[in-house]
């Protein structure tokens, strides 16, 4: 059991890493991650947009 949970733990690791700059963050991105497949997290990582740049205050 220990050989099929910690390389999937591992890759949805590194998918969230990937994606912690999108749009649902490391967070969102890992646990789609475990709960599917990382290559399903992985495809919908390149298909999610960017977070937009914070505004800049108003003078």
């Amino acid at each position: 059991m220990l050989r099929l949970l910690l390389p999937l733990l591992i890759l949805a690791s590194i998918v969230g890493y990937i994606g912690k700059n999108r749009k649902f963050g490391f967070w969102g991105y890992f646990f789609l991650s475990i709960l599917f497949t990382p290559i399903v997290g992985l495809v919908t990582v390149f298909a999610s947009d960017k977070r937009p740049a914070p505004a800049a205050p108003a003078a």
